[in-house]
């Protein structure tokens, strides 16, 4: 046995000294075409790595009888080259049956919108100048007059989030001073956000009111000194409270804050520019409901249900309005010209609501029938079995999706999707070959399967699956 571990150790010693140099590699002349279409630094420093992962391989005892052939080198480091080079932000497929997906990037935009964002991107536009004078205009003007147009509001202003749109709208009206807030709307959403934090955070003095599953309109009206800037109402955005629950309509907080001279706000959080249960969805308080309510700013989010770019949108009175612009952290808050361009062309989509449906691709995937996606995961998973065979399990079953991102609190869909069962992985590994594939294809774990949930999933995108599918499935016979 010691001779052997001395064989071995000197055939690393060997192999480690005839590891060839960066310099003689660089002269091969399959890595002249890689020369030719890279530069020299890029190729060195691809070369540098494949290298020292052969020399860890020889360590590790993964090599031991000989190199790479000189020749395989320049394929190695066109791999490495092709994984540097890649972006990092890459195109998935979602099959985890949740429409507006934060960890995937949420909304996807219309056809106009993306035309708008890539106008914008390449061209000069007049974001701040005034064609007609000639002057410095201001960027809202590009979206106010569709916002006043579907929401009836007096003015807006645009930031880059909903939780941005809270914080500046209470510093600017509330700071240093109380806000009065139910207990039951105290919430947490994703990424702990938090509306006590925010208060806090905003300069504005947090005064509860009422109890978690109750709060009457005479707590506010008690609760109101002479320190009161700010009547607030949050929307549960991801929990719902049932049974014995209490809480004032936003019309009742209105009337006592105009009797008090106490403006009023609400965070809409997902915000609906439409009613949606025309679309079979759960109804959703509208935005231009909340505005002829009288409440004087409203806040929601660009994306999530308005199926628009990240953005927090600030809607109602101009006095209040008015005075959040002049605020100077909007400067560090402000959306730049392509969310914008994106922002304004999806609110020009609800000005036609007899069409959108057709135009906007997460309304599409809130809407689509059952029977559309019985038929669509059919025959995806005939062809998963053709691709598996005897390596898994395969069947189709009805589920229930998910809308997401706290647009609709824990509501659900019903959907259909396809189950994997593996034999000889587990479902992890499994789901694991699936991300890692060419294209990446992100499912959901439950029961032990491995879910593909055909609401997000759509046919177009079916080939794709099926060429990563093909990779996992030579995966799993080579494991």
């Amino acid at each position: 046995m010691g001779n052997t571990l001395t064989t071995e150790k000197n055939n690393d010693k060997n192999l480690l000294r005839d590891l060839p140099s960066i310099e003689k590699l660089l002269l091969l002349p399959e890595m002249q075409e890689l020369l030719s279409s890279y530069s020299r630094t890029l190729v060195t420093n691809a070369l540098r790595s494949v290298v020292s992962s052969v020399r860890e391989q020889i360590l590790s005892g993964e090599i031991i009888h000989q190199l790479p052939s000189i020749s395989v080198y320049a394929s190695m480091a066109l791999n490495e080259i092709e994984v540097t080079t890649r972006s990092p932000l890459r195109p998935v497929i979602n099959a985890t049956g949740t429409v507006t997906h934060t960890n995937l990037g949420r909304a996807l935009l219309s056809q106009s919108a993306c035309d708008s964002l890539q106008n914008a991107a390449q061209n000069y536009v007049n974001l701040e100048y005034d064609l007609e004078t000639g002057k410095r205009g201001h960027r809202d003007r590009i979206t106010e007059p569709l916002l006043q147009q579907l929401t009836g509001c007096e003015a807006s202003t645009v930031v880059n989030n909903n939780a941005a749109a809270v914080l500046i709208a209470l510093q600017t009206v509330a700071k240093d001073r109380e806000v009065i807030v139910s207990r039951g709307e105290l919430i947490e959403i994703g990424g702990a956000f938090r509306i006590p934090d925010v208060m806090s955070a905003s300069g504005a003095i947090l005064k509860e009111v009422g109890t978690t599953n109750r709060t009457h309109l005479r707590d506010y009206a008690e609760a109101i000194n002479e320190n009161t800037a700010l009547l607030l109402k949050v929307h549960p955005s991801n929990y719902k409270i049932v049974g014995f629950t209490s809480t004032p309509e936003m019309e009742e907080l209105t009337e006592l804050g105009a009797e008090r001279g106490i403006p009023t706000m609400e965070d809409l959080g997902s915000g609906a520019l439409i009613d949606l249960s025309q679309y079979g969805l759960p109804k959703e308080p509208v935005v231009a409901d909340r505005i002829e309510s009288g409440v004087d700013i409203v806040t929601f989010s660009g994306d999530k249900l308005l199926g628009g770019p990240q953005a927090g949108i600030i809607a109602g009175k101009a006095q209040w309005v008015h005075q959040i612009r002049k605020n100077p952290l909007m400067r560090a808050l402000r959306v730049d010209k392509l969310t914008i361009a994106a922002l304004a062309a999806t609110l020009q989509t609800y000005l036609n609501q007899d069409t959108i449906e057709n135009h906007l691709p997460m309304l599409q995937r809130y809407t689509r029938t059952i029977d559309e996606l019985q038929n669509t995961a059919q025959q995806l998973g005939d062809k998963l079995m053709n691709i598996f065979q005897n390596n898994m399990s395969i069947d189709v079953r009805e589920t229930q999706s998910e809308i997401g991102s706290g647009s609709l609190p824990v509501e659900t869909l019903p959907s259909i999707a396809v189950a994997l069962t593996p034999i000889t992985i587990s479902v992890s590994k499994l789901s694991e070959l699936f991300r890692q594939g060419k294209v990446p294809i992100i499912g959901r774990i439950e029961n032990d399967q491995l879910m593909f949930d055909l609401r997000t999933l759509y046919e177009s995108e079916q080939q794709d699956l099926l060429q990563t599918a093909a990779g996992v499935a030579s995966d799993i016979e080579n494991v």
